[in-house]
């Protein structure tokens, strides 16, 4: 999947792009709408705490860290209790897994609080009035999308791409 950002000027238009992406057949589960706090979306598909927040990235970051944590806590406890040399593959495997998820899980709360970085690039247009609409296509469709989106409004410009997350929707 590939995940396709462009604005459009105002929520009449963006209506018409999100029922033209419906007819190429886009689940409406992959489109999302990104506004001003405050302007009403109507019908539009709100986007949610997924793509509004910097959750699943902060988690990404996190899982080597808290796996190269959890092995060097590992190896010290190793090093530390000698009795643990016989059971050193299992105790270098459960700290590394343990830190990992203490990684995810902490990283995880710190993305809570944080604004997606994938949109700060969006944040002035935002604040102006207009939708940022983010569409997530197979990769073998992004073309057809692209052209799709083209032909009925010539003015939209597809300002980036980027591969998707595919853990949340």
């Amino acid at each position: 999947m590939r995940r396709l950002y462009f604005l459009v000027p105002d929520a009449a238009i963006g209506k018409a792009v999100v029922n033209e992406l419906l007819l190429a057949h886009v689940e409406w589960r992959h489109i999302h709408v990104v506004a001003k706090r405050g302007t009403p979306l109507g019908e539009l598909p709100d986007a949610s705490f997924w793509q509004k927040s910097d959750v699943i990235p902060a988690m990404l970051r996190a899982v080597p860290m808290g796996g190269g944590t959890g092995i060097l806590c590992g190896l010290v406890a190793v090093a530390l209790q000698p009795h643990l040399v016989v059971a050193g593959g299992a105790v270098l495997l459960a700290s590394s897994l343990a830190g990992v998820g203490l990684g995810v899980f902490l990283g995880g709360m710190v993305g809570l609080n944080v604004a997606s970085t994938r949109l700060k690039a969006f944040e002035q247009a935002i604040e102006r009035g207009e939708l940022l609409v983010i569409v997530d296509v197979p990769r073998d469709r992004v073309d057809e999308v692209t052209e799709r989106i083209h032909k009925m409004h010539a003015n939209i410009e597809i300002e980036a791409t980027e591969p998707r997350v595919p853990a949340f929707p």
